[in-house]
């Protein structure tokens, strides 16, 4: 029988932590790149490296992929899969049982405070905000395409965390009032991809991110009373 196959595009942070988590299950796992010290590092995680520069065989596995999460952010010139792989991806959309886009809670814009859900119109208030809705309507506007976008807030995790960065000894409290964000583990990303999976419902859009929301001095000032740092430089 066939082994599920899962197609990644991008392997970065969030990308390899899926990847971490999803290793040891019986899928097909290929995953794109540009450079080929990233390929060796997916062979020994398990996945099946695609050069970036080869189009026709990352269009071969787009043909029988059933699974396909999206995590390059779009550029001034848009989304690169989207302007290279559309077509490919069209073609398949009907045969797709997941496609998965990451996208940002930026494209909110600023709401002064006030909490969001994923019924406030996006109203982007940055240029990468601006960038990501357009990446979303993109694919939103593929028929039959079974897309799930889900909007990430501030990422932490293994060596990208307030701890990592105080212990480096370039964290300073800046205070900005009236400023409040959430957050959220990169493990906590990759489990909720896999339960998208795993239940998927096609057309729905996820705010992926902690009730928790704080300033980031906050953060920064607890993290370093729980290592017992010296007070950290305020700006």
């Amino acid at each position: 029988m066939k082994r599920p196959c899962l197609l990644i595009f991008g392997h970065g942070y969030t990308a390899n932590a899926f990847a971490d988590y999803i290793r040891n299950i019986d899928w097909e796992i290929f995953g794109t790149t540009r450079n080929s010290q990233t390929a060796d590092l997916l062979i020994k995680k398990g996945v099946k490296p695609l050069m970036w520069s080869d189009g026709s065989k990352i269009k071969s596995v787009i043909n029988r992929a059933d699974y396909i999460l999206h995590s390059i952010p779009p550029t001034e010139i848009g989304d690169p899969v989207y302007k290279r792989f559309s077509k490919a991806i069209m073609s398949r959309s009907t045969n797709l049982s997941w496609f998965g886009y990451l996208s940002t809670t930026s494209v909110y814009g600023n709401h002064d405070g006030k909490w969001v859900d994923e019924n406030i119109p996006v109203n982007p208030s940055s240029n990468r905000g601006l960038l990501r809705v357009k990446a979303e309507n993109n694919w939103s506007n593929i028929k039959d395409l079974p897309l799930h976008i889900f909007r990430l807030a501030g990422i932490y995790g293994p060596n990208r965390s307030p701890l990592d960065k105080i212990r480096s000894g370039k964290a300073q409290l800046i205070s900005k009032p009236g400023q409040f964000f959430s957050r959220i583990h990169v493990e906590d990303i990759a489990r909720v991809l896999k339960a998208s999976i795993e239940m998927p419902s096609h057309g729905s859009v996820y705010n992926v991110c902690d009730d928790s929301p704080a300033a980031p001095d906050e953060v920064l000032d607890y993290a370093a009373k729980l290592i017992n740092y010296p007070d950290l430089p305020k700006v």
